[in-house]
């Protein structure tokens, strides 16, 4: 049994060795020749070169947050708010400062919403790509 294992081994050995001689020595291969080295041409400034330079004490334009830029861009400005959103906040008033120990007290009244809602609330956070959906029944 030994000598059979041992046969097969070195005949499976010899195989897969077999296909690694494929074209020639091991060191002579074709290799890029590292005296043959040109010279690139030297970078120049072109002649209708009509950049300003920068004037001291002015924003850089780098500085500039871009984030910012695109919310300007797609919605304007901030707007004035209208009358009937500044009445509703003046009756809202302010919360109270304990309102996150009150939501968290076991005798808070809450509103069952079902299964459904706890399943959503309970998942785990990401990018969804594990995600999986059943149909109930």
């Amino acid at each position: 049994m030994r000598k059979a294992a041992a046969l097969a081994l070195v005949v499976s050995a010899a195989t897969l060795l077999s296909a690694c001689g494929g074209g020639g020595s091991l060191f002579n291969r074709d290799r890029p020749d590292e005296m043959a080295v040109t010279r690139a041409a030297p970078l120049i400034v072109p002649p209708d070169f009509a950049l300003v330079p920068p004037s001291p004490g002015a924003p850089r334009p780098q500085d500039s947050e871009t984030g910012k830029q695109t919310l300007e861009t797609l919605f304007g400005g901030p707007s004035a708010r209208s009358s009937v959103e500044t009445d509703t906040l003046n009756r809202s008033g302010t919360a109270a400062a304990s309102i996150r120990s009150t939501v968290g007290d076991p005798g808070t009244q809450t509103v069952a919403k079902g299964q459904v809602v706890r399943d959503i609330l309970s998942a785990p956070e990401g990018d969804g790509q594990a995600a999986t959906a059943s149909i109930p029944g």
